[in-house]
């Protein structure tokens, strides 16, 4: 029986909270990318981590950053996988949409274009919108095209500053 063909993602990554045991939000970003490469999935490249101002009512700075991955999971069971290796962080998915977060990854792109279904969008609704998730996007995959609009992760990059 053959392999399963691998999907690559960029996933955006993002922490403002201390996790017991792992510590402050820059030390959760890479431990959550070996808890993903724990479960099967090959993190080719990761963006340097990067300070940034929470969106909403949240007061504490966020670690952010993106990775690229590769799994044999087509995007529902990418995003199943994600939202375990959350749990496993403490996140919980009730109460207020923009408090802290103990870990935050989305998926932002998947090398097969675009993907619409109830819960779960891709290429992310908001991504062309914050910078936090632009600026390590571009770092990484500066040639991935947004499918929407055609431009490069660098374009967009560039035009958000």
């Amino acid at each position: 029986m053959g392999q399963a063909s691998s999907h690559r993602y960029v996933i955006a990554l993002g922490s403002n909270m201390r996790v017991p045991g792992i510590g402050a939000p820059r030390a959760v970003l890479p431990t959550a990318l070996e808890r993903l490469a724990d479960r099967g999935v090959e993190v080719e490249i990761a963006s340097r981590i990067r300070a940034s101002h929470p969106v909403g009512p949240s007061l504490r700075t966020y670690a952010n950053g993106a990775a690229i991955v590769s799994a044999p999971l087509d995007p529902p069971m990418m995003l199943a996988l994600l939202q375990s290796v959350e749990s496993g962080f403490g996140r919980e998915r009730r109460g207020a949409r923009w408090r802290a977060r103990s870990l935050d990854l989305d998926i932002v792109l998947w090398s097969g274009g675009t993907w619409f279904a109830p819960d779960l969008v891709i290429p992310h609704l908001l991504f062309r919108e914050r910078d936090f998730v632009l600026r390590p996007a571009a770092e990484i995959a500066p040639d991935w095209r947004d499918p929407v609009t055609g431009l490069t992760l660098r374009q967009l990059a560039a035009r958000a500053a």
